[in-house]
C-alpha cells in the first residue's frame, strides 16, 4: 500500500493512492460519512501505531467507498491536495546513519567506510515535501549538497531490539534527500547545524508498506541533478543493513512509531565531484528508489 499526508481545506489528512489514479482515496472522509469501523486513528502516525491492524482498516475504508454509488466523492485529485511529507512531523529528530555506502566514504575522503555505524540527527523543522521548493539557504551556505537515501518508518516502540526481529519493527519506507550544507559542517565540527536547515529533508511521495518491499537491500537509488544522473547505487551496497541499524540504535535510543531513519547514500553527491558542484537557485534534484516512486523538488 502507498500511502500519503496531504493537506486540504486546512485540514492535515492521509489515505492510500488510488490504483492507476493520480488520487488519493480520502480515508477519514469515508469513515466520517459512511461510519465503517468503531474507531479510526485521525493522525498517520497513531495509524502507523496499530501495525498491520491499521493497514486492514484502511482497506475495509476503501472498499466501502468503492461500493457506495458516488465512490468519486472520496477521491481527491494530486491537483486539488497540497503534497506533505508522509511523515508530517516525526516524534523525535530524525535518524541518520552516515557514510553507511564504502564509495561514499572514499569520495568524503575516508579510507574506507567506518567499522562502527555513525549516527547523527536532522530536526523535524527540516522535514519538507515532494514537490515542493526549497530555500538554498545562500545567506547561510554555498555548499548545500543532496544525498538520495532510503528511509525506513518504524512502526511500533522497542529497545534493545534483536537483530532477527527487526524487520518486525519497521512498517513501510520512504525516500529521503538528505540536504547537508557542507561548509557549515566544517565550521560547527559537528553535522546538526549542517543538517538541520529548514527545508533539508524533504521526503515522499509515498510510504510504502513494508509488504510491498520484500528485500530493502535490493532497491536501486538514482539522483538526478537537473536530468544528469549523479547517484546511480542499490541498498544491497549497504555497510550496515536496516536490521543492523534497528537493532544498534535500539540499544541507546528506544524507538517509537514514526520514528524515521535515513539509511545512508551511495557514492555520487556534489562534494565528491571535481570540482564540488552544488545546488544553487533553479536547480532540480530527483530521487528515484525502486518500488516507492520519485522525490523530486526545486530550489530557490
Amino acid at each position: 500500500m502507498k500511502l500519503l499526508s496531504f493537506k486540504v481545506k486546512d485540514q492535515i489528512k492521509f489515505g492510500p493512492k488510488v490504483k492507476k489514479e493520480e488520487a488519493v482515496w480520502d480515508v477519514v472522509e469515508i469513515q466520517k460519512q459512511l461510519n465503517v469501523l468503531k474507531a479510526f486513528p485521525i493522525t498517520i502516525i497513531d495509524g502507523i501505531a496499530l501495525g498491520y491492524e491499521f493497514v486492514e482498516q484502511v482497506r475495509k475504508l476503501v472498499d466501502a467507498a468503492q461500493k457506495h454509488e458516488d465512490s468519486a466523492q472520496f477521491k481527491l485529485a494530486y491537483s486539488d491536495i497540497e503534497w506533505l511529507s508522509p511523515i508530517p512531523r516525526t516524534p523525535k529528530n530524525i535518524l541518520c546513519v552516515g557514510k553507511n555506502y564504502n564509495d561514499h566514504a572514499v569520495e568524503m575522503g575516508a579510507d574506507k567506510a567506518p567499522e562502527d555505524i555513525m549516527i547523527f540527527t536532522k530536526s523535524p523543522t527540516a522535514i519538507a515535501a515532494d514537490e515542493s521548493t526549497l530555500p538554498v539557504h545562500a545567506d547561510l551556505t554555498d555548499s548545500l549538497d543532496y544525498e538520495g537515501e532510503l528511509a525506513i518508518v518504524i512502526g511500533k516502540r522497542g529497545k534493545n531490539i534483536a537483530k532477527g526481529m527487526a524487520i518486525d519493527y519497521v512498517f513501510g519506507y520512504t525516500i529521503a534527500n538528505d540536504l547537508t550544507a557542507r561548509d557549515l559542517q566544517q565550521k560547527h565540527k559537528q553535522f546538526f547545524l549542517g543538517k538541520s536547515l529548514d527545508g533539508s529533508c524533504p521526503m515522499g511521495p509515498y510510504l510504502v508498506t513494508k509488504d510491498e518491499i520484500p528485500d530493502p537491500h535490493a532497491l536501486s537509488i538514482v539522483t538526478k541533478v537537473n536530468g544528469e544522473v549523479r547517484q546511480n547505487g542499490s541498498t544491497k551496497d549497504m555497510m550496515f543493513t536496516v536490521s543492523d541499524i534497528i537493532a544498534i540504535v535500539s540499544k541507546y535510543v528506544t524507538l517509537e512509531p514514526g520514528d524515521v531513519i535515513l539509511t545512508g547514500t551511495p557514492a555520487g553527491v556534489g562534494k565528491g565531484m571535481n570540482p564540488p558542484q552544488f545546488l544553487k537557485a533553479g536547480d532540480e534534484v530527483k530521487i528515484s528508489i525502486e518500488g516507492i516512486g520519485t522525490l523530486a523538488n526545486r530550489f530557490a
